[in-house]
């Protein structure tokens, strides 16, 4: 008795692969011909062709075959990305504008030449990229929440040299801790870093520049401490942990029950920015301006010998 193999007309009309097992030449005749049937069936359902492609793949067994994908969801997510990329773009140029801004009115400015500015920088930023990679975990936070003591290079660099050198160190710094390790937040955490070390970095160095003095520093790192506390918890609540959600294609809630499992009182965005962000930007300054202001003297005499030693 035989039996007869039915086909549904449904799967005939709308195939989603396409299996060639014949040459490369018969492989590509059939490829032009299901494009060409492609094209008309888009034409009849009205689709726009530009969001379709046809993708030519190769299996483990060495079977070529042909995928119709939508590309809408790429487009999609591109869009996401770089709009992303763009609010950076605004952000580090911000950064940058408020330091070039205010290097033309600070206070008194040390002669150095151009190579010898650059080897400074190039120098500490290397060290900061170096301890950026060095990650302290903190039991108050949820675990995507690790502290690093790269501000302390990067800091003393603007001290020195300004505010301009601090942003560039800070932006150079985050640019060698993606290529020695890559990025595991969508670049949601190495902007926060860039970003919210500069809201630190900043303010801190312009002070200093203004009062060079050892209550000047004292005034100026915890003028920049609380510069960061305030500004990273708003940051983060209002648009790093959303957006870090958004690219990972998870929700909120998730986010907020990471910070749950480490603190009861964590309940929504907001509360995760009151008792994780807050108290790990404000541990994290202090304990960066304390360094800072031990070492910056030390640090001066060694790198900087023509620097004044009578102030701090």
């Amino acid at each position: 008795m035989q039996v007869q193999r039915l086909r549904s007309p449904r799967a005939k009309a709308e195939p989603v692969k396409i299996r060639y097992r014949q040459s490369e030449s018969r492989a590509a005749e059939a490829a032009r011909r299901f494009t060409v049937w492609m094209e008309e069936e888009v034409r009849r359902r009205k689709f726009r062709l530009r969001r379709l492609a046809l993708v030519r793949l190769k299996s483990a067994s060495g079977a070529i075959f042909y995928e119709v994908i939508d590309m809408s969801e790429l487009f999609q997510s591109i869009r996401e990305n770089l709009s992303f990329l763009l609010f950076c773009l605004l952000v580090s140029a911000a950064l940058a504008g408020i330091a070039a801004l205010a290097e033309r009115f600070r206070g008194e400015r040390r002669r150095l030449s151009a190579a010898h500015t650059i080897s400074f920088v190039a120098i500490f930023s290397a060290i900061a990229g170096v301890l950026m990679l060095l990650e302290i975990p903190l039991f108050f936070a949820p675990s995507f929440y690790k502290m690093d003591l790269s501000e302390i290079p990067v800091m003393i660099c603007a001290f020195y040299l300004g505010p301009v050198s601090g942003v560039i160190c800070e932006f150079i710094k985050v640019l060698l801790k993606l290529l020695l390790k890559g990025t595991t937040t969508n670049f949601v955490g190495d902007f926060a870093n860039f970003a919210v070390g500069c809201s630190f970095v900043l303010p801190a160095s312009i002070l200093y520049h203004w009062h060079r003095s050892r209550k000047g520093a004292i005034a100026a790192l915890l003028t920049g401490t609380a510069v960061m506390t305030v500004f990273g918890s708003m940051f983060n609540a209002l648009y790093l942990i959303p957006k870090f959600a958004q690219l990972f294609g998870m929700p909120l809630d998730a986010i907020v029950a990471m910070g749950t499992q480490v603190n009861s009182h964590i309940t929504s965005v907001g509360t995760l920015a009151l008792f994780a962000v807050v108290p790990f930007n404000l541990l994290k300054g202090l304990i960066v301006s304390l360094l800072t202001y031990l070492l910056y003297k030390r640090v001066e005499r060694l790198f900087f010998r023509r620097g004044s030693t009578q102030n701090c």
